[in-house]
């Protein structure tokens, strides 16, 4: 109850957790399936800053392109015909980039793993984030 009114605030049930009600925010324009349920699936756990939700709409982005590449491969299949040869569809070379990317941009967004009421609910993942260039060391 809120002591100004003696109202009960609005709140509705995630999992076994009883949050009060808020707005999620609204997907990016021109998200498809894929990509609307990832979004539902976190906005709708967690509450992100808008650094978080950058990486998110990235993340969105990614999924329905990867539907979509998805869809190309099928039509075409896996193996093209070209002028030097038979080759694997440049669709699956993307599809594979765009799987790293989508791996490394969601393990940026630091969510707990683990269901909601475990003990790891609330950690974070205590990774430093993707791994910057390897260099050459010296041999002497």
């Amino acid at each position: 109850m809120t002591p100004e009114t003696n109202e009960t605030p609005q709140t509705e049930q995630i999992g076994l957790i009883l949050m009060p009600h808020r707005d999620f925010p609204k997907p990016p324009s021109g998200t498809r399936a894929s990509g609307r349920r990832l979004w539902a699936s976190i906005v709708t756990v967690f509450e992100l800053e808008e650094h978080e939700l950058a990486l998110l709409r990235e993340a969105v982005r990614t999924v329905d392109t990867l539907d979509r590449l998805d869809a190309v491969v099928r039509a075409d299949g896996g193996m093209i015909d070209t002028p030097t040869g038979v080759k694997v569809h440049p669709g699956l070379v993307e599809a594979r980039q765009l799987r790293i990317a989508l791996a490394r941009l969601l393990a940026a967004l630091r969510l707990p793993d683990g269901e909601v009421g475990t003990e790891s609910q609330g950690r974070r993942q205590r990774r430093a984030g993707a791994r910057g260039v390897y260099q050459l060391k010296s041999i002497s």
